[in-house]
């Protein structure tokens, strides 16, 4: 990671606790997921390509929202401001994006806003399929600053390796197809994800998410992209993940070990 990607990745950190301060009221109706849920559980990881995201992803379980602060009202009077998108929040401190996302089968209708109600609106949180696993596979954690110096620190709800794994399976699946919209940053935290747990514990997580009714489906759904794009070292997913780690590892090596890694999940589902 060069110095300014670590500096980029300090300041993404440094935002999501300004907005965590910022929707305090609401925070029991947040779950962190993304790449700085996946960090979180996989810093320690030693892999060529080191851990960086430059935003900040926040799921909402609508069930959990209070009626007040108004999610607009609180992000904007904390200095942040709406993007085009729904759901798209920039910190006027240094214009890095919070991301504010509701699980599509619990989103309402509409295409690309979550229908949060009079109150919360339309255009406060974008709709996103294969985050219903975070409204079944979460824990608390506590979430500090990365720069040393800075005390600040919150504790919050973060999606477990299992929903996060179900979630950048439908990510990887959605952008397939379009090479413009792929990220072999995706694929490679895929990796991580299947690194940092056994097989049997991720089964066991997975398994269960494929009881429970709010997650049974986009969890179905994500083992067989799983086994589509991850199944052998030459399917599209993992070669994307051995694409990653060019020119700072062998990306073949990468490419089989996340397949072998797959196929071990897989068999034991």
């Amino acid at each position: 990671m060069t110095g300014s990607d670590y500096e980029r990745y300090t300041l993404a950190r440094r935002v999501l606790l300004d907005a965590l301060d910022a929707l305090a009221e609401q925070r029991d109706a947040l779950i962190l997921v993304g790449a700085q849920a996946i960090y979180l559980h996989t810093g320690a990881l030693e892999i060529a390509v080191a851990a960086a995201t430059f935003d900040a992803d926040l799921a909402i379980d609508p069930a959990l929202l209070k009626s007040a602060p108004a999610l607009a009202d609180a992000l904007q009077a904390a200095g942040f401001s709406p993007r085009d998108q729904p759901g798209i929040w920039e910190s006027s401190r240094n214009g890095i994006e919070v991301d504010l996302q509701v699980p599509a089968s619990v989103a309402g209708t509409g295409r690309r806003g979550a229908d949060l109600g009079d109150i919360h609106g339309k255009r406060a949180a974008r709709k996103a399929r294969g985050l219903e696993a975070a409204l079944v596979d979460h824990a608390p954690m506590v979430i500090t600053a990365l720069d040393d110096i800075d005390p600040h620190r919150a504790e919050m709800l973060v999606a477990g390796p299992a929903a996060l794994l179900v979630a950048k399976l439908h990510k990887v699946a959605e952008r397939i197809e379009d090479p413009r919209r792929q990220k072999p940053k995706d694929a490679l935290d895929i990796y991580r994800l299947l690194m940092v747990s056994s097989p049997e514990t991720l089964s066991e997580r997975l398994a269960a998410l494929r009881l429970d009714a709010r997650s049974a489906l986009v969890t179905a759904e994500a083992l067989g992209y799983l086994r589509e794009l991850f199944g052998t070292g030459a399917q599209r997913g993992s070669q994307l993940a051995g694409i990653a780690v060019v020119p700072l590892d062998d990306p073949d090596t990468v490419a089989e070990s996340v397949a072998a890694l797959a196929q071990d999940l897989l068999a034991l589902l």
